[in-house]
């Protein structure tokens, strides 16, 4: 069976600690799209942890960590984050690595930060840990496959026609130092020689797992508002974060994805730029971006602090239909018991006109939220286990959301801890 755990909304709705949660009823967890440009931050008895690659299910010894072909595969980080967890007493994690997985290049690093650099105020707000061009070169056809560093005819040509391109960009848009060829090879030679022992066809791995009825979770990165085609374009990511996708980016077929958990935080948070119509500032921003999160609201992998916001009913309905939601886990819920008053996004307002339809992002810049204001529970609920024993207006406020998203909420977090959950 295949499950899969992706984000309702902008990322960081704190899809690691479900993965980490679900990792502990599946064989093989699968990374299946995205970079090192996003973190997942994860609390369990071996400390806290920020991953970048590995997926978030490393922590136990029952489990296969597979780096699907999808993936944006940063071999170095990989290597140093397996050392980094082994080194804080986890055991070592059995980890399988696509042959067909891409890797990002210390040029596409490089120019990622180039561009940001050369766009000034115009910038993206990319984490500079170059995802953008190197899926430009993946569709390009001038990327690097993990099969290609084996074949070292093939990488001798190749890293000649690789500089011969990027030189020209480095010389006359950037005015930046140039590459070299032999320099290419030797950082090619030595990726190779730490992916090595990890390398194998990771489609058919998963293949005969389905056929022995293995439990097999898909883990997506960002959410549902950062994917190419259904998000905020063009302030979004470059590989797509929908769950049908992770089969494409794990290599296994469609109809095997059963079950799609979507992850919603109780309030809102962005990285980077963008339209973000719940967005709040100043002070009341500031409060619960302190509060908020495991020691605040602030990015996994640039220390950024997170845009805030109160929840978004348009922007988490259009981001579960998205995503072929059977599951909502709604999380950080703990976090909002300091409030008197809590303010919900229940529609946008358009040119005049109220809608709950997600619209295009020419029209989401022009939106204002229409807010409702749902009563505080003024309590600390963090150790509740039972659904029903949370504070009446905290149910009431799950429930409401649940209507207006359309969607089941059948987890719900209150706290950091892999045992902070409550199902209903």
């Amino acid at each position: 069976m295949v499950k899969a755990v992706v984000g309702a909304n902008w990322g960081d709705e704190g899809k690691g600690k479900i993965t980490d949660m679900m990792a502990a009823d599946a064989d093989i967890i699968v990374r299946f799209q995205g970079g090192a440009n996003a973190g997942h931050t994860i609390v369990n008895n071996y400390g806290k942890f920020a991953l970048h690659t590995l997926p978030s299910g490393v922590f136990y010894n029952h489990t296969t960590s597979i780096i699907g072909n999808g993936v944006a595969l940063n071999i170095p980080v990989l290597f140093n984050e397996i050392k980094s967890i082994e080194e804080k007493g986890v055991p070592a994690p059995h980890i399988l690595v696509s042959d067909r997985a891409q890797i990002v290049m210390p040029y596409h690093i490089l120019f990622d930060q180039y561009e940001e650099e050369r766009l000034g105020k115009a910038s993206f707000g990319s984490t500079k840990s170059g995802i953008a061009p190197f899926y430009s070169d993946k569709y390009a056809k001038i990327g690097y496959q993990v099969q290609e560093l084996f074949d070292e005819e093939l990488l001798k040509e190749k890293v000649v026609r690789t500089c011969e391109q990027k030189n020209v960009l480095l010389e006359h848009l950037y005015h930046k130092p140039l590459l070299q060829p032999e320099d290419l090879l030797k950082t090619l030679h030595e990726y190779r020689d730490m992916i090595a022992p990890y390398v194998c066809d990771t489609s058919a791995y998963l293949w005969n797992a389905l056929k022995e009825n293995k439990t097999i979770l898909l883990e997506g990165q960002l959410g549902t508002l950062k994917d190419p085609d259904h998000g905020i374009y063009p302030m979004v990511t470059s590989s797509s974060t929908l769950a049908p996708y992770g089969c494409i980016g794990a290599g296994i077929p469609a109809q095997e994805l059963k079950q799609v958990v979507t992850v919603c935080k109780a309030y809102s948070s962005a990285v980077g730029a963008g339209a973000f119509v719940s967005e709040i500032f100043g002070d009341e921003a500031d409060e619960l971006r302190r509060r908020g999160g495991d020691g605040g609201e602030f990015g996994a992998t640039t220390g950024r602090p997170r845009r805030m916001g109160w929840f978004d009913c348009v922007a988490s309905k259009y981001g579960c239909r998205m995503q072929g939601t059977t599951d909502v886990a709604f999380t950080v819920v703990d976090v909002l018991g300091y409030l008197d008053e809590i303010p919900v996004c229940v529609g946008y307002e358009i040119d005049g006109e109220v809608t709950t339809d997600f619209p295009v992002t020419s029209k989401l810049e022009k939106a204002k939220p229409v807010l409702k204001t749902l009563p505080g529970w003024k309590t600390d609920i963090r150790g509740i286990k039972k659904y029903e024993d949370l504070p009446e207006n905290c149910r009431n406020y799950i429930e409401f959301i649940e209507k207006e998203i359309g969607f089941p909420i059948t987890m719900v977090s209150n706290g950091p801890g892999r045992e902070d959950i409550i199902y209903r």
